[in-house]
């Protein structure tokens, strides 16, 4: 699973039937301390999040087939499965 914040959204009106009626989101990886880091990737939205928020996506193809309830396999790799209310890290010191 990848910490990421949702930077935008696409809207397609073609694309591949495992992709209809789902909400597209951009998102780009970010560090526990908010920093964004490099890359962006497209996931599918499953818990309606927004721009800005901090997200926790699954970034595996196995979980968003199975997240999303494909009997097969699907061209879906990234899926959002939570909006990240709050982080707290505990590093110790060494």
């Amino acid at each position: 699973m990848i910490l990421c914040r949702v930077v935008g959204s696409i809207v397609s009106t073609i694309k591949h039937p495992s992709y209809d009626h789902q909400k597209l989101l951009i998102v780009r990886p970010v560090a526990p301390d908010g920093t964004l880091k490099s890359g962006t990737m497209v996931a599918v939205d499953t818990v309606g999040a927004g721009e800005g928020n901090t997200v926790l996506v699954a970034s595996e193809g196995r979980a968003a087939i199975e997240i999303l309830g494909f009997s097969a396999r699907q061209p879906l790799r990234s899926v959002v499965v939570g909006i990240v209310d709050h982080l707290e890290s505990r590093q110790k010191k060494v």
